[in-house]
């Protein structure tokens, strides 16, 4: 993978949508490798979101909740113990599933918080938005366009999300013969600016061969809260799909 070209003006581009193989039964590579292959490729940090119980998880449904928590989480253990050691910063967050195939990205909570919410497993959409928001978390809609065997409908849940992500890296065709699903990018951006909430970038990565999406920034960001303040706020930041830039309303810059 060659390094990724940042634009000079927002030089802190972090990965916000990763899976690594210990806690997502998709994920292809292991944690650290995942964070090895971002701080070689010149990110800033990642944001570690693996599947949770309503999606396509590693771990075993059937375990009691402290102990799925417990195996869940060892990716982004795993991933931050190797981003402390070798200098980038990792985050947490989770991807949560609903019903069949609707996705949110989850950031703001702590597993300790999770530990004490059991009802979180059977929370629906509303639910979890109001539990995810009662600890000071953020929601982002995650690629609401995609289409996919595993999605029974294609829905959008604008209001019970706090951004959309509006460009999803693994929508577009990384090898050859490979379909582009960029138009799923560009509704996800029109969805983000008819509801005036904020959008992100991520890649969606499952392995070491990446993809070069995210989000970046001027300055480094001080922790998951931080991140969050930004996108809330519609701060100064950049977007990227691994093939152009855009700003934070979607528009590619020239």
């Amino acid at each position: 993978m060659n390094k990724i070209e940042l634009l000079s003006d927002y030089p802190y581009l972090y990965e916000t949508h990763m899976h690594t193989s210990e806690g997502s039964k998709c994920g292809m590579c292991k944690a650290e490798e995942m964070v090895r292959a971002y701080k070689e490729a010149g990110y800033a940090g990642v944001m570690v979101t693996d599947h949770n119980w309503g999606g396509n998880t590693a771990v075993d449904r059937n375990l009691p909740w402290e102990e799925w928590l417990d195996k869940f989480f060892m990716g982004y253990h795993n991933a931050k113990a190797e981003g402390d050691r070798i200098g980038l910063p990792v985050f947490l967050g989770y991807e949560a599933t609903q019903g069949c195939g609707h996705d949110f990205l989850i950031y703001g909570f702590t597993i300790d918080w999770m530990k004490k919410h059991p009802e979180l497993r059977e929370a629906g959409i509303p639910e979890q938005y109001e539990l995810i928001h009662s600890v000071g978390g953020m929601v982002i809609n995650a690629h609401p366009y995609r289409e996919a065997d595993y999605i029974d409908e294609v829905l959008t849940f604008e209001q019970y999300a706090d951004g959309i992500e509006m460009f999803n890296a693994g929508h577009l065709p990384h090898r050859e013969g490979a379909v582009d699903h960029s138009i799923w990018n560009e509704k996800a951006v029109k969805l983000a600016n008819d509801n005036n909430l904020p959008g992100t970038a991520g890649s969606d990565q499952h392995s070491t061969s990446l993809f070069g999406g995210g989000t970046a920034f001027r300055t480094p960001l001080r922790s998951i809260e931080d991140y969050m303040n930004r996108i809330k706020n519609h701060e100064d930041y950049v977007l990227t799909d691994g093939r152009h830039w855009y700003d934070n309303r979607g528009h590619m810059i020239k």
